[in-house]
């Protein structure tokens, strides 16, 4: 499998999204995705990337997000297919594509949850640093608070990737106050 660099995966990231809360939102993500393929012994580059390139269409084209990306730019750029297909679960209401490897559970998993806690970081005089799972838990519960994060998709990923809200948001927590 051929995997562009890091390097370039952020170029392509800055190429493609101007705002910074949105590649704010892929690095937490793409954070996220490499402390879990450490922990499952997965690929930590290509998980990694996967998260730091999943949303790469958003900003530049809301309406053909995750196509432009899936079919256009990231075969463009010569990802593998693992990823794109990942991108593509992501997505699933879009793309028809649900979640089965690790790898794109995991991203499903991830992707709302990562900004729904960065909602609740930014509620918090030390954001991440004495972050419990009891504050995610109640903002989660608020449909008001980051009310276009999707508690669907959330609650689908802690079912996909089989762990409790507390297992999964705790892990999160520990990756990102180490950001």
């Amino acid at each position: 499998m051929s995997l562009p660099t890091r390097l370039q995966a952020q170029k392509l990231l800055k190429k493609y999204i101007k705002s910074n809360s949105l590649i704010h939102h892929c690095e937490m993500v793409a954070a996220a995705l490499e402390a879990y393929a450490q922990k499952l012994s997965q690929d930590k580059e290509l998980w990694y990337q996967a998260g730091l390139l999943h949303d790469l269409d958003w900003e530049m084209y809301p309406n053909e997000h995750p196509h432009k990306a899936t079919q256009e730019i990231l075969p463009e750029a010569g990802y593998p297919q693992e990823l794109i297909q990942a991108i593509k679960a992501h997505a699933p209401s879009r793309t028809g594509k649900n979640p089965e490897s690790l790898l794109e559970c995991y991203l499903f998993a991830c992707d709302e949850l990562a900004g729904l806690m960065h909602a609740v970081s930014l509620m918090r005089p030390n954001g991440f640093q004495d972050m419990k799972y009891k504050s995610v838990k109640k903002k989660l519960k608020d449909k008001s608070f980051a009310a276009k994060v999707s508690r669907e998709d959330i609650k689908q990923g802690f079912e996909l990737i089989k762990e409790s809200p507390q297992e999964h948001v705790d892990f999160l927590i520990t990756v990102f106050k180490n950001q």
